[in-house]
């Protein structure tokens, strides 16, 4: 049994965890890509999300997705898709319906790629229309992550700068955690016990 939500207080009272693995930025296809490829595809469940560059004020260019990060147990992949695109072999890893692909509000993060490349995602789940399955209402990740791994992460780079010429260690580590915890979250609601909310409490 989860809660069915949980405060900022409640939070700050939890310990601080990060992605515990290897994370690799890749920026160009090659050997590297090749052997990320390679892992991502021998999972049965990965993680998922993007990032985009913030825009701060209304006059600002929008700008397109800036990173996609995919995650296995222990390794994970920032592919800076703004800079490579979208290569073949990465479009048909996010079709390929036997494997799943766990993020929360993915339907922005998808919408962002398909402008780099058309695609057709297979066999994605979004956790913000699941967890209400198990009694929870939070959606935030944050929130999410907190309520179902007991523990909290950071959003400190959250409105950094995915474009930088060089990513910093933190902005890696939050990236490639946002779509690990995503993973963990799944796995550990699937070996759980359902306990749905009613109708009304959904809103």
């Amino acid at each position: 049994m989860y809660i069915e939500s949980i405060s900022p207080e409640g939070i700050e009272k939890l310990e601080y965890a990060s992605f515990p693995g290897k994370i690799s930025v890749i920026d160009s296809v090659g050997a590297e890509f090749n052997r990320a490829i390679l892992y991502l595809r021998s999972q049965k469940v990965i993680g998922f999300d993007t990032e985009t560059r913030p825009c701060f004020g209304p006059n600002q260019p929008r700008y397109g997705v800036s990173l996609l990060q995919l995650s296995g147990p222990e390794k994970a992949f920032l592919f800076r898709v703004k800079n490579m695109g979208m290569h073949r072999r990465l479009c048909n890893l996010l079709s390929d319906k036997r494997i799943v692909k766990v993020g929360a509000a993915i339907h922005d993060d998808i919408r962002g790629l398909q402008k780099l490349k058309e695609f057709t995602p297979g066999n994605f789940v979004d956790l913000q229309k699941i967890v209400w399955e198990y009694g929870i209402r939070d959606k935030s990740v944050k929130k999410m992550t907190a309520i179902i791994l007991g523990f909290r992460i950071s959003k400190t780079q959250q409105l950094s700068n995915w474009e930088a010429e060089t990513l910093s260690e933190s902005q890696c580590k939050y990236a490639a955690t946002d779509a690990w915890v995503c993973r963990e979250m799944y796995l550990k609601l699937m070996k759980s016990e359902k306990n749905p909310l009613v109708e009304e409490e959904k809103l």
